[in-house]
């Protein structure tokens, strides 16, 4: 199909490099470096080492783009989605179809950091970190303590 000068291709089409990238927005050596991080993206390569992208792999791609560039997550963040919630719950999301499930656990998050913002700006600021560093101390001090190697106590031998 041909719009304007450009040629369109079929949705089910595989899209090169180039292609996704203009699509998507994203430099070619993001789409190469997104490759290393994200190991469920794989295109097809061809002759030479060219790739084609899967029309699953550009919604993988957009997903990712969406949820790296939009909703502020790390890629360890997007490798740990993809990793609890699955391809097709991160490729969904660059659609926008689980945008508020995002949206709510982004809510979640920074009524915690309000919380805890409140407690350690409520005047007892000293007294809540004592008590943290009184419990990290006790933590090194079992983990010191399991470290020492165990004193033998002697077993009788058989008569």
């Amino acid at each position: 199909m041909v719009v304007g000068s450009t040629l369109m291709k079929d949705s089910s089409a595989f899209r090169t490099i180039s292609e996704v990238s203009v699509e998507l927005g994203i430099p070619q050596h993001v789409l190469r470096f997104w490759e290393t991080r994200f190991s469920q993206i794989r295109p097809m390569k061809r002759g030479g080492g060219r790739r084609l992208y899967r029309p699953d792999d550009v919604l993988l791609l957009r997903g990712i783009r969406h949820l790296l560039y939009s909703e502020g997550y790390t890629i360890r963040g997007v490798q740990r989605i993809l990793k609890e919630q699955g391809v097709r719950f991160v490729s969904d999301a660059g659609s926008g179809v689980v945008t508020e499930n995002i949206e709510s656990t982004t809510q979640n998050a920074e009524s915690v950091d309000e919380v805890i913002g409140k407690q350690v700006t409520s005047g007892s600021s000293g007294s809540v970190l004592d008590s943290v560093l009184s419990d990290l101390l006790e933590c090194k001090r079992l983990l010191d303590s399991a470290r020492e190697p165990a004193v033998a106590t002697p077993t009788k031998k058989p008569a």
